[in-house]
């Protein structure tokens, strides 16, 4: 594909995991999104779900592979299914390419342990669970998605990890909070790994307020930039995200993260052009924005 894709004014698609469990998607367990692939009763949701999204203007539709990591699939017994499910998220998404041909498939690689917590093992561990994941999602996509990582260490694995697969790749750094990764470290330290093949960066599943303290730095990267915006009250809850409620009772994220009501598609795109007009060419939704979110931001393209 075109490196310079992201130069000009780009529309992502919105949260997908929320959209679906909108529509009336039941969870199972902390599978989230992952259900709507495991369980058959839910692909035609999913797949007019992705279509949802490019109807109202999203050019680059990523793949429902957030909860198809190992990990996330052992923790609910259903570790034997991920060859399958990371396939099937890649065929049900080339079923929306095939009706509208000029829309980009990214392959969302997640963070392969905990979610908003940098992952601390060793550097051949997390290059291999990335390294599998994206073996099984290569034929299906257009580039690879870094889909809300928290430590340069994870980056560095994952560009090594995706190597043989000759695709370019966009980067999607989770802040929390403030201005540094979980990890501790600041954006600016993404310059020391980043090679040729790079799309852009993202700040990915952050609160709108968060991504505008971060701005100025994103824009001192010189490479093309831009967020997926996410709905939740936080991602640094007081008791951890890994807490005993997220253990417990992982049915939906937005009972343990809060649920925002002021981010209307009205003002999701206000902040949009805000961003846009200050130097942001990748514009999306995360969690809890849907199909009129993004409507909303091609609306200013």
């Amino acid at each position: 594909m075109d490196l310079n894709f992201f130069k000009q004014t780009r529309i992502l698609d919105g949260g997908m995991g929320q959209e679906l469990l909108a529509r009336g998607m039941k969870h199972h367990g902390t599978l989230w999104s992952a259900n709507a692939i495991l369980n058959e009763n839910y692909h035609q949701l999913l797949e007019d779900t992705h279509r949802d999204f490019v109807k109202a203007g999203a050019e680059v539709i990523v793949t429902t592979t957030f909860t198809t990591r190992r990990k996330r699939l052992r923790e609910n017994n259903v570790e034997d299914k991920f060859e399958y499910l990371n396939i099937k998220a890649g065929e049900i998404a080339n079923n929306v390419k095939k009706e509208f041909p000029n829309i980009l498939i990214a392959g969302g690689l997640p963070p392969q342990e905990l979610t908003y917590e940098p992952d601390e093992r060793n550097e051949e561990e997390i290059t291999k669970t990335f390294n599998e994941q994206a073996k099984l999602l290569n034929d299906y996509v257009d580039f690879f998605y870094f889909d809300v990582w928290s430590s340069i260490k994870e980056f560095k694995c994952g560009i090594e990890a995706i190597k043989e697969f000759k695709k370019p790749y966009l980067i999607g750094i989770h802040i929390s909070e403030g201005t540094n990764l979980p990890s501790g470290e600041k954006i600016s330290d993404i310059k020391g790994i980043i090679d040729d093949q790079l799309l852009g960066i993202m700040l990915s599943c952050v609160s709108p307020e968060n991504y505008e303290k971060n701005l100025q730095e994103m824009r001192e990267l010189n490479v093309p930039f831009g967020f997926k915006l996410n709905g939740f009250m936080t991602t640094k809850p007081k008791d951890g995200y890994t807490s005993s409620y997220f253990k417990n009772d992982g049915g939906n994220p937005n009972k343990f993260l809060g649920q925002r009501h002021d981010l209307t598609p009205d003002k999701i795109g206000e902040i949009a052009k805000k961003f846009k007009d200050n130097g942001a060419t990748i514009l999306g939704g995360c969690c809890e924005t849907r199909p009129s979110h993004i409507e909303a931001m091609a609306k200013i393209k």
